[in-house]
């Protein structure tokens, strides 16, 4: 696995937009912020020609365009004019149809370049999971640029900084989290409010994880492992392997496609085993099910050593029977590894800086999780 170098003193941080833009509020004010508060902290800033536009579908641009601005900044370190070189690389947003984009990004050219620290999250699982899959190249899904406008930073945006430029290869969960935004309907009187689009998130509820052991001695009358809540579970689970993962709605795309080349992977690093760190968007409970099932049955999890499981925005939902936790536990819960579901993993704000294709050593016991990197 390729590691790119971590961004340096005085560096240079380069921003595209292969999916959306920073065209539109709250984005445009945090990004535009964002790149103030960095120039403050000493670091030089590089704007990509997509970064503010809005003339694409689903993206910022056309599919081509987006390719264009990805490739020259990820395998010459510039955009286009050549005078500016980036030394990792934010992106502006996730979006809806990066999966375009993917047929003119050229995975071979990244993988023949020296590597760079690519960060987005969401729709940029179209980047952050192929690139370690096609160009051995790891990458980190991690908040994308706009996250790092709002004041004062979450200490998860600490994170994502602090690791991007060396200065941590551990990451712990957090002790609160996001159910609602300020910019969201309220909750019980449905009421719009409009708020500073700096703001930091609105963390308010504790985190409660949920376990699913197959071996564990608690079990239910039809002799089934329970789903057991962090605030009783008291052992602690550890897993060593390689992380693979990202945005579901995403990664159930490349299923069988021509980008499918994770059974190569699988068995070039099988003797890692994998972490799989998955988190949904906009699937429902029947959806994820459907999703899970498929990359089951497509044999991504083959050699799997645990699973790490995101709130999923539709938080709390059920649908026939189904919800988010026995949409995960009944479809991978046979494989025999150990499943941690409600992390501090994607969508729900804050999230764990996740480098995908890198190894690592995870503990986890009650409501805590503790990742720590191994750049091999």
């Amino acid at each position: 696995m390729r590691y790119p170098k971590f961004l340096p003193s005085g560096g240079t941080i380069g921003f595209i937009a292969p999916s959306f833009g920073c065209s539109i509020e709250p984005y445009k004010t945090r990004f535009e912020n964002a790149l103030r508060i960095f120039q403050e902290k000493g670091f030089k800033t590089y704007l990509g020609p997509n970064c503010y536009s809005d003339t694409g579908i689903g993206i910022s641009n056309s599919p081509e365009k987006c390719g264009e601005e990805l490739n020259a900044i990820m395998t010459k370190g510039t955009c286009k004019d050549g005078d500016q070189v980036a030394d990792v690389v934010m992106t502006c947003g996730g979006g809806e149809l990066m999966c375009e984009v993917v047929p003119y990004i050229d995975f071979e050219a990244i993988k023949n370049s020296e590597p760079k620290w690519y960060m987005g999250y969401s729709d940029n699982s179209n980047y952050t999971f192929l690139s370690a899959i096609l160009a051995d190249t790891a990458a980190i899904y991690g908040p994308c640029a706009p996250a790092f406008g709002r004041e004062p930073w979450h200490e998860s945006v600490y994170d994502a900084m602090r690791l991007i430029t060396g200065e941590i290869d551990e990451i712990h969960s957090y002790n609160l989290w996001e159910r609602y935004d300020y910019s969201e309907m309220d909750e019980i009187d449905m009421e719009p409010k409009e708020v500073d689009p700096l703001l930091p998130y609105n963390v308010t509820e504790k985190p409660e994880y949920f376990y699913f052991i197959s071996d564990y001695e608690s079990h239910d009358k039809q002799n089934r492992p329970e789903i057991i809540s962090g605030n009783s579970f008291t052992d602690k689970v550890s897993i060593h392997g390689r992380l693979l993962g990202g945005c579901v709605d995403i990664l159930t795309l490349h299923v069988g496609t021509k980008y499918d080349k994770v059974s190569e992977f699988l068995e070039k690093y099988k003797d890692d085993g994998f972490i799989w760190f998955l988190e949904c968007c906009d699937l429902d409970p029947l959806s994820m099910r459907r999703a899970y099932w498929q990359m089951r049955e497509a044999g991504w999890f083959k050699y799997v050593k645990g699973f790490l499981i995101g709130r999923p925005r539709h938080f709390g939902e059920e649908a026939l029977g189904a919800d988010q936790y026995n949409a995960v536990t009944e479809i991978l819960g046979g494989l025999d590894a150990p499943i941690i579901m409600d992390l501090d993993i994607g969508h729900m704000p804050p999230m764990m800086p996740i480098i995908t294709g890198a190894l690592a050593d995870v503990e986890a016991s009650g409501n805590k999780l503790t990742m720590k990197y191994d750049f091999r």
